[in-house]
């Protein structure tokens, strides 16, 4: 990260003062935690060590303080080049040098250096070399002058007639009103405000588009579209289905005469027809600017408002439905079998122990086209029982169902076997088994194996297994090929980092994509700690990560803390406490009548302890209370119990879902319009938002998040189409066949055929049930297409 001073002036004050104002904290936290961040902490780092610098500002605020600190650092950098480009043309005076002082954003910014951008030459810039300039001010300031009677007197070598002379002065009015950066920014924010976006299906496109059907003619203020809407309309233009229009004026705004618009730029430069000889003339002249440049201009930047809001929308949803599955249960230190389900290919069988390390592999073929049903149950039992299995994790893909009930048969012939089975997500264990590091870490197996390996592990710790591959490819986003590559690895990576650290990360037996992940660990330096462990055995004790190769004072500040080492020399090296706290401890210990180890796991008399009695210089009261609650249960794990969903016997397929059926379910995708659930039959159902409770739900994931088993009722099923509509308020009603459908909702409704307008009429209320064809409804109020990236079926 840049240096930037956080004190560039400005009458908006310091980067750090705009910081702490945002956040609502002190501008001595932001300086702080900025001048940590610039020293090369990280930001779990900060959130758990240095509370008393921060004043333990958490790790969400410190993401967003490093958000912000990145973009009013660009901001300034960006501020520094405009200044310097307009002082070399010799037009910065000190009112312009104040406005872009002032500016509070790089669109602020831009309109202030819009006129002073270098550019190609342009009419107006060719019509000032024509000496037409005076000619257009004139006219501007008394619109009592005759437009062509006027223009006759600078007709000559340059200008052939008083209509050229006309056409100049023109362009150079119409430049100097799109480029009014007051008057631009107050337009932006009128249209933003009263605007729409509009979308109608190209000709001969309606077949090719059909999974856009829902904006083959649509309409919606720009203020009321969700990101998957404008991420799906953006995508049918892409695709070239849909042709879109930002309408600047609301629905039947239409009026005949000048636009409000027009209106605004006129009353901007003092234009206004009253019969003059130049009112018409300038009229005009503010008609051409306001459809030739300053609409496209605005558009433009709409266009990005709209894209930027939503990608910000759709990778806050990828990044929240990461951090729940990367914290989800883990079954723990249970000896596992992994099952790839698959059919002409077989099922990939791996066995892992306790620890994650493969024993045993195999591939069975118990269903079509060769049905050794028989022979694999035997193949089966024999390696549960040779290798003491506990936990069957069958992955999620093709032929899921017939594996799971293969392993429901195996539990019930063999009840000696203490087994229990759970389906898991199989996205991304592809992309593994590919993955050069599982070359590395699995070279003996053929890569169709390892996906099997994969599927085990990622029951046993769903940590631990998902470092290993791209978070883009584990499927929890919406939209996500259509955001921008950078802020979604950014945030992504951020999830990875916080989750790591958060669980905290056993140092003899973490694999190089996880150590990556911890605090101050490198890539380089997670392959030395391997390598340093494959050499000389396990780590003992913290200090001796030192001796790692190029793991220096710095790094072992960081790292410390988040790296356990159970059953070592020293009990404080399997808890949170960093090494630098040692020594308090033992003053605490001492101060209870004991040694250290006596006191960790002592609940009864760590309660008696008083933070500020051991609080000093170095560590106050928020630390030594950490400290403390770490003492009761060192190393504890923050993510919830292991449990597992039971799916119904008899529905294996969605044509045995009927209205009303009660099931349970594991949510596998949350979005903004609703969550996902899989109910064991090859399609995930959705429980669109409005039936998710009875009070009003803000937030999907207020309600349920990825990896939680949940009980749902059945609204209703299409075959056809592969939907299935959810919901989690179990006494609703199921709508009877043929019911009246709800419309469409929010935003405007435009009629297929026609092409007239209607105002949309009143929303259901999210505290009703969907009425009508409840998931045909939810989906459509969604606006849901299929050209996103949720679940549709097992790959």
């Amino acid at each position: 990260m840049t240096t930037t001073s956080i004190g560039t002036p400005g009458t908006a004050g310091s980067i750090g003062q705009r910081i702490a104002d945002e956040l609502g904290v002190r501008v001595s936290q932001v300086d702080a935690a900025v001048g940590l961040l610039d020293g090369g902490a990280t930001v779990p780092f900060i959130a758990r060590y240095r509370k008393e610098a921060t004043g333990a500002l958490d790790d969400a605020q410190l993401r967003t303080l490093e958000e912000r600190l990145r973009y009013l650092r660009e901001l300034e950098e960006r501020r520094t080049a405009v200044l310097e480009s307009v002082e070399a043309q010799g037009k910065l005076d000190d009112e312009l040098r104040a406005r872009i002082l002032a500016a509070d954003s790089k669109a602020r910014l831009e309109d202030i250096y819009l006129p002073f951008k270098p550019k190609r030459r342009t009419k107006a810039q060719i019509a000032r070399e024509a000496g037409l300039e005076p000619l257009a001010d004139r006219l501007l300031a008394d619109p009592g002058l005759d437009p062509a009677g006027t223009a006759a007197g600078y007709v000559g070598e340059a200008v052939a007639d008083p209509a050229a002379a006309l056409e100049g002065a023109r362009a150079i009015l119409v430049e100097r009103f799109a480029e009014d950066a007051d008057l631009i920014g107050t337009l932006r924010e009128r249209m933003w405000t009263q605007g729409r976006l509009t979308s109608r299906v190209r000709e001969g496109k309606e077949e090719a588009g059909a999974k856009f059907a829902d904006y083959f003619d649509f309409a919606e203020p720009f203020e009321k579209l969700p990101s998957h809407r404008v991420l799906a309309m953006f995508r049918g233009e892409k695709e070239e289905v849909l042709d879109l229009t930002l309408d600047p004026e609301p629905a039947g705004a239409e009026t005949a005469g000048p636009s409000g618009y027009e209106r605004a730029v006129a009353a901007r430069f003092g234009i206004a027809d009253r019969g003059r000889p130049a009112d018409a003339w300038l009229t005009e002249t503010v008609r051409w600017a306001w459809r030739t440049r300053i609409l496209v201009h605005l558009g433009i930047d709409l266009r990005t408002r709209l894209r930027t809001a939503a990608e910000d929308e759709a990778v806050r949803v990828f990044a929240a439905n990461l951090r729940d599955l990367l914290l989800a249960a883990p079954a723990g230190a249970r000896a596992t079998m992994g099952l790839d389900p698959g059919y002409r290919t077989g099922v990939k069988v791996a066995v892992t122990d306790p620890t994650g390390k493969v024993v045993a592999t195999e591939t069975i073929h118990p269903h079509v086209p060769r049905r050794r049903w028989d022979e694999s149950l035997a193949t089966l039992a024999e390696l549960c029982a040779a290798h003491r299995v506990e936990l069957i994790a069958i992955g999620n893909g093709t032929a899921s169902r017939e594996t799971d009930k293969l392993a429901a048969e195996l539990i019930k012939r063999h009840p000696e076997l203490p087994l229990t089975k759970v389906v898991v997500s199989e996205a991304g264990a592809s992309v593994y088994s590919a993955s050069a590091y599982a070359s590395q870490e699995l070279p003996e197996l053929d890569v169709s194996l390892r996906g099997a390996v994969s599927i085990a592990r990622r029951l046993q710790d769903p940590l631990a297994e998902l470092v290993k591959i791209d978070p883009k490819s584990i499927g929890v986003g919406q939209y996500q090929h259509d955001l921008s590559e950078t802020k979604l690895s950014r945030s992504l990576d951020a999830v990875v980092e916080d989750c790591v650290n958060g669980v905290g990360v056993d140092l003899n037996t973490a694999s190089a994509p996880l150590l990556r992940r911890v605090s101050g660990i490198t890539a380089t330096l997670a392959d030395n700690i391997v390598a340093h462990r494959d050499a000389n055995g396990p780590f003992r004790t913290r200090r001796q990560l030192k001796d790692v190769a190029r793991l220096g004072p710095k790094a072992f500040e960081q790292c410390a803390g988040f790296l356990r080492i159970p059953g070592g020399d020293d009990p404080l090296d399997a808890s949170a406490v960093h090494p630098e706290a040692y020594p308090l401890v033992r003053r605490i210990a001492a101060a209870a009548g004991g040694d250290v180890k006596a006191l960790i796991g002592d609940t009864a008399t760590l309660r008696t302890l008083r933070p500020a009695d051991f609080a000093d210089d170095t560590f106050g009261v928020p630390t030594v209370s950490d400290i403390l609650r770490e003492l009761e249960k060192p190393g504890r794990d923050p993510r919830p119990a292991f449990r597992t969903a039971t799916y119904k016997e008899g529905v294996e397929e969605i044509k045995d879902l009927t209205p009303g059926m009660l099931l349970e379910g594991t949510v596998t995708n949350v979005a903004a319009f609703g969550a996902f659930v899989d109910v064991g039959v090859h399609q995930d159902g959705l429980v669109h938002v409005s039936a998710m409770s009875k009070s009003f739900v803000k937030d999907p994931r207020d309600v349920v998040k990825p990896g939680d088993v949940v009980r749902v009722k059945v609204l209703e099923v299409d075959i056809a189409r592969k939907r299935i509509g959810l919901t989690l308020r179990l006494d609703d009603d199921v709508p009877a066949a043929g019911a009246p459908r709800e419309p469409r909702g929010r935003g405007e409704q435009r009629g297929k055929g026609g092409g007239g307008r209607r105002p949309a009429p009143p929303r259901q209320s999210r505290t009703e049930p969907p009425a009508g064809g409840a998931l045909a409804d939810a989906l459509r109020r969604a606006g849901l297409v299929g050209g996103d990236d949720r679940p549709r079926g097992r790959r």
